[in-house]
């Protein structure tokens, strides 16, 4: 499959590596302490946060993961999005404004003002967990394409190979420039994999000989009987990820989580200038990945299209249905056997733009300094600020490490639990979110909790999300209803078992400036 990738496929890959490099030093400058590191000085103008949190956000799990759900399913995902939206006003009204007076670099320092020291670490431990699962998950989507394109298969030695590789280009532009250097990749990387979806989504329109009535009637009535163009899924069935009920509980839950307890995107919002251009930056980034959603969905569409309605497109189509889970996307299939030399590279630019790690890498390495090391090393000994961006570096590096190793795990849970890509990627996040939603709604809405109960909230959530899993359940030889409830609901679950577990503890807030 890979023999269609010429030279000049090649060539555009190398120079979407230079153009990357390019951008990555002209945004280089001197890291005089780590605030300029971690937060790029708290300069960066609001369009750029938002397109960064884009970034950040949109994934690999979004380049794949979405036109597989629509070429299988329906369009219920796309209208979860009001989750993120209900999430984001949250986040603006009660999270930013409070990170912002107490002028912290990380969001767990919150817990430190509200609780202690042991609680901040405790939360920023379980960040560091949850950011190794979710972050090695999109890397191990993103490594599916990328041993397609270098080596023609997938399986434990080629996803190595690949995740390597897609950590090798992640370390490079973050090692030197920093947060700064990263929102002016993120911008390069947004421009280019939605320019790659936009020439895909013409391309695969004009090769489709049916006009758009034949097309939304084919999408509305296919053969199975369930529209693929159904937007709002009103069931209370409790394995729907994306129903309504799922979008205003749990899907709301996942990205306020995601928005606003991960350092991964708080630490853009805090590199604005105020509390009112983060939550700006926020809301612009929310809404524009909703058209950016819509994208790679209506691709989807119409790869189902081209696959399965031979009627529409006057030919006999190859099959999808042998390529399912771990093994390739429709979407790959299409891009490394229907595009033209030259469309190929492009798209595959396209790819490992989306697949970027350095975003994961630099928010882990800020969190690893300032809630760990920064607090360990102060107490014995006093160090000038450039020894924590140097300190921030070497962490990227163990970070990275661990990230590889965690793609290579990703492929043999996810070849057991057989989830569909874009299920896969966002349900792994739940296992750190239910134990920080916990902590972090008794820490802002009651005035109970305890350095203690918050660290027994991180595990209970923790473990009741683990024992929710397939391979758990089977092993144990619990109840199948247990592995078949959706991750919006064991995130649901989670979160309730860890908020009674904090709030169970009395106490008050003594140290927070309110």
């Amino acid at each position: 499959m890979t023999g269609g990738f010429t030279a000049l496929d090649w060539s555009i890959v190398g120079g979407y590596v230079l153009l990357l490099a390019l951008a990555g030093l002209l945004s280089t400058r001197r890291q005089r302490d780590a605030a300029d590191y971690f937060l790029a000085g708290q300069r960066v103008p609001v369009w750029l946060v938002a397109v960064s949190v884009l970034s950040t956000t949109q994934s690999a799990a979004t380049f794949l993961g979405a036109p597989d759900y629509s070429f299988r399913g329906d369009y219920t995902y796309l209208a979860s999005y009001a989750g993120p939206l209900l999430a984001a006003w949250l986040i603006s009204r009660w999270l930013i404004p409070r990170l912002y007076a107490l002028r912290v670099t990380t969001v767990y320092e919150l817990l430190r003002h509200r609780f202690d020291a042991r609680a901040m670490r405790a939360a920023a431990g379980m960040y560091l967990i949850g950011r190794i699962l979710a972050s090695g998950a999109r890397l191990y989507l993103a490594a599916i394409a990328v041993a397609m394109i270098g080596f023609g298969e997938v399986g434990p030695g080629s996803i190595f190979l690949a995740s390597l590789a897609l950590i090798v280009v992640g370390l490079a532009f973050t090692f030197l420039g920093g947060l700064e250097s990263i929102v002016w990749t993120d911008l390069v990387q947004v421009l280019l994999y939605t320019g790659a979806a936009l020439v895909v989504l013409v391309l695969l329109r004009l090769a489709i000989p049916a006009d758009n009535g034949e097309i939304v009637a084919a999408l509305a009535a296919p053969a199975d009987g369930a529209s693929k163009l159904r937007l709002l899924d009103w069931s209370l069935d409790p394995a729907a990820p994306f129903s309504v009920l799922a979008t205003l509980t749990g899907i709301t839950l996942l990205f306020f989580a995601s928005m606003g307890l991960d350092q991964d995107t708080t630490q853009r919002l805090l590199a604005c200038r105020d509390a009112r251009e983060g939550s700006r930056a926020l809301y612009w980034s929310v809404l524009s990945a909703i058209p950016v959603v819509l994208l790679f969905m209506a691709i989807g569409s119409l790869l189902y299209i081209f696959y399965e309605r031979p009627d529409l497109m006057g030919r006999s189509a190859a099959a999808a249905g042998a390529f399912q889970g771990e093994t390739i996307t429709i979407f790959m299939h299409y891009i490394l056997t229907e595009l033209p030399a030259g469309l190929r590279g492009f798209v595959a630019v396209g790819i490992l733009a989306a697949a970027a790690v350095n975003s994961g890498l630099i928010s882990m390495a800020s969190v690893l300094i300032e809630d760990f090391y920064r607090p360990w090393i102060s107490r014995r000994r006093t160090l000038p600020d450039a020894h924590f961006v140097t300190a921030g570096r070497i962490g990227m590096i163990v970070l990275g490490a661990a990230l590889l190793a965690m793609s290579v795990l990703c492929y043999h849970w996810q070849h057991y639990t057989d989830t569909p890509l874009l299920t896969f990627a966002l349900a792994v996040m739940s296992f750190a979110y239910s134990g920080l939603l916990g902590v972090f709604f008794t820490a802002l809405f009651t005035r109970r909790g305890s350095s203690a109960s918050a660290m027994a909230a991180l595990a209970t959530g923790f473990v009741t999300i683990v024992a929710m899993q397939p391979y758990v359940v089977d092993s144990l030889g619990l109840p199948d209803g247990w592995k078949a409830m959706a991750f919006p609901f064991q995130l649901c679950l989670g979160t309730a078992v860890a908020f009674v577990t904090c709030a169970v503890a009395p106490g008050i807030s003594r140290n927070e400036s309110r």
